[in-house]
């Protein structure tokens, strides 16, 4: 909760940029997803208390938010992101649950000492009101809110605390699980690979044909057909579209904020804040003291940088004289924005009331501004083209529609009708006509029915993405049929060869591993250069090799190990030296291992906490509804 508090207490216009990361989820994720699902479905339910779409919309838009700059965005769309944050949300009730059922409760005491010991609300090292009203009246959270959340936050905290408490181990535990983890092994590794042994693998022809007779489903064809198709999409009719002179100047005159995108305008202020009131008096005394300034503003207009410094209440602009640096259109709370956008370069505003207070506003630069129609007409006559292609098309569509049904014989009508093209496809199974027309089962499902495709009439007209309409025809089919034996039987020798040379590599070094470690050396072997490991250290060995390296018994060295290879060949591990690395870490460093050690035991303890709540509640899951993308911006 304070992540909210510390991250938006520097300046007032941090609300704006958090509108930044904000809005576009809200506008392109969760308000489709609210439409299309409504705001009161239930992403999941826990003991019957509903976890609505609304809510974890809301939790969506706050992780893409905070993790938007330090990971792929693309990530965040995994069903994995997904689940995890839902499971994070189901985990927030289960604890709910468990601070009313416990009787949990924080006194007014405790929380007032909490709120006046943190460092955000703090001034030369005392707890400031000032700084804390102003602190609530930028993150627009008012006194009573802010206690309840952080009062919630600390009752979820006593929980935690009484489960994480009882997470106790020994001291010499804790020495022996640190002493594993310190260890170092000195490791090398020696390759056979399967494609030295493939000269070896003899296969023969009966074991090819029994291959053949046994993997019959390897070998089928599945069902095919050679369609003929029209497309019909608003993008056939752009071209044939005219726009006129009048037409674009009324659009540009229409939408003239449309042209504005660019603009950027240099600005400071002096913010008067309302000292964390909303009251009338407070708001008064507020205007007063801004009126002051004001004056002595235009009194010495050149003094607007020392002024800001000596009474700005904003902390984030103030020590920088009140400069704001470029700000554009969208970016600023109304009011402000109005201000900014209207003024002349180098003159200063009247007293502009936000709700963050009274604004001072000094504009020193604009750059950019609005583009004169001449530099506009192109973009302008483009955009209405397309318009009118859209408008052209919804009024066509229904035509196509009809002609492909009602002529189902032929696609010609409907393509002459439409100036279409009629094009055709090669050889396509279901699964690629599906994957031929952007993904479409629809379309897939029609080529392949009956009444299409053996009686060789139209499918319906499909849409297949925005604007664009798809019939189709299967000029000829043919059967699911099994590939001849002698079409595959060297594809199955390969194969078959493959396998038999990685066998002969695995039970080569399974007998390398027993007389390596009964002392006889093998001078073929040809060793990697040694390198030192230890369990987060793997100096480019694989997670797999380390694993199998620090499992051999080194109670006589060298040691070695065998693994698979991924390649399907065999590798040879060589332990030759361990060390203690325990023993060459400093007083520091074991502390720090001990705590490193000490809350990963308490979080294996919550977590096996919250598995219990889990299992022993009702949790339903709506997997549709998680699924969706449009809940994820």
């Amino acid at each position: 909760m304070l992540e909210s508090i510390r991250k938006h207490s520097q300046s007032w216009i941090a609300k704006v940029i958090l509108v930044l990361i904000t809005v576009p989820f809200a506008l392109f994720g969760v308000d489709s997803y609210l439409k299309n699902a409504g705001s009161g479905a239930e992403v999941a339910k826990i003991n019957g208390e509903p976890i609505t779409v609304q809510e974890f919309g809301k939790a969506l838009q706050d992780a893409r938010g905070n993790l938007k700059d330090k990971t792929d965005p693309a990530l965040l769309d995994q069903p994995e992101f997904r689940s995890a944050l839902l499971d994070k949300l189901i985990n927030q009730h289960l604890l709910r649950a468990e601070i009313k059922r416990g009787g949990y409760v924080v006194s007014d005491e405790q929380l007032s000492k909490l709120i006046v010991s943190l460092p955000e609300f703090q001034k030369n090292g005392q707890f400031s009101q000032e700084v804390y009203d102003q602190a609530l009246a930028v993150n627009k959270f008012t006194p009573n809110r802010f206690e309840e959340m952080m009062r919630h936050d600390l009752l979820l905290q006593q929980v935690r605390d009484g489960i994480t408490s009882t997470a106790f181990t020994s001291k010499v535990a804790q020495d022996t699980a640190l002493q594993a983890r310190s260890q170092q092994r000195e490791v090398s590794v020696a390759t056979l690979h399967s494609a030295d042994f493939l000269t070896q693998a003899k296969v023969s022809a009966d074991e090819i044909k029994a291959y053949y007779d046994k993997h019959q489903d390897e070998f089928r064809v599945p069902e095919q057909v050679r369609i003929e198709y029209v497309a019909f999409s608003n993008n056939n009719l752009i071209a044939t579209m005219t726009v006129s002179d009048e037409e674009a100047k009324d659009f540009y005159q229409q939408n003239a904020a449309k042209f504005q995108g660019d603009e950027e305008r240099h600005a400071s202020h002096i913010l008067i804040t309302f000292g964390g009131k909303t009251d009338a008096a407070a708001k008064a005394a507020a205007k007063e003291k801004a009126l002051k300034v004001l004056a002595e503003v235009k009194k010495s207009p050149n003094q607007f940088e020392a002024i800001a410094k000596k009474y700005s209440q904003d902390p984030g602009s103030a020590e920088k004289g009140g400069d704001l640096g470029a700000v554009k259109r969208g970016l600023m709370v109304k009011p402000f924005e109005e201000a900014v956008f209207s003024m002349a370069p180098g003159s200063i505003s009247d007293l502009v009331e936000t709700e963050f207070g009274y604004h001072i506003i000094k504009l020193t630069e604009v750059k950019g501004g609005t583009p004169a129609f001449e530099e506009a007409r192109s973009q302008i006559r483009a955009e209405l083209m397309f318009q009118k292609s859209q408008m052209k098309f919804a009024e066509e569509a229904e035509k196509f529609s009809n002609t492909v049904y009602e002529q189902s014989s032929s696609l010609k009508p409907a393509a002459d009708a439409h100036q279409l093209q009629v094009q055709q496809s090669g050889w396509m199974s279901r699964q690629d006509v599906a994957k031929f027309f952007k993904n479409n089962e629809k379309i897939s499902s029609a080529v392949f029915s009956d009444e299409v495709k053996k009686d060789k009439r139209n499918t319906e007209a499909v849409e297949i993405a925005p604007n664009t309409l798809v019939a189709a025809r299967v000029i000829e089919s043919r059967p699911s049929s099994k590939k001849p034996f002698d079409e595959v039987k060297s594809g199955i020798e390969s194969s078959l060869q493959l396998l038999q040379a990685s066998k002969l590599a695995r039970d080569q070094g399974e007998k390398l591993a027993v007389s390596l470690n009964q002392g006889h050396e093998d001078a073929a072997l040809e060793w990697t250069s040694p390198v030192k490991i230890d369990r987060s250290n793997l100096q480019g060995l694989s997670e797999g090799i380390m694993m199998k390296a620090f499992q051999t018994d080194v109670g006589k060295l060298p040691a070695y190990v065998g693994a698979a290879a991924k390649d399907g060949g065999y590798v040879l591990i060589r332990v030759s030296k361990v060390e203690d690395g325990f023993q060459q870490l400093d007083a520091a460093a074991k502390e720090a291992h001990a705590s490193e050690y000490q809350a990963a035991l308490r979080e294996e303890y919550l977590q096996a906490y919250l598995k219990t709540l889990r299992a022993n509640a009702k949790v339903q899951i709506n997997q549709e509804l998680l699924k969706r993308k449009d809940n994820a911006g």
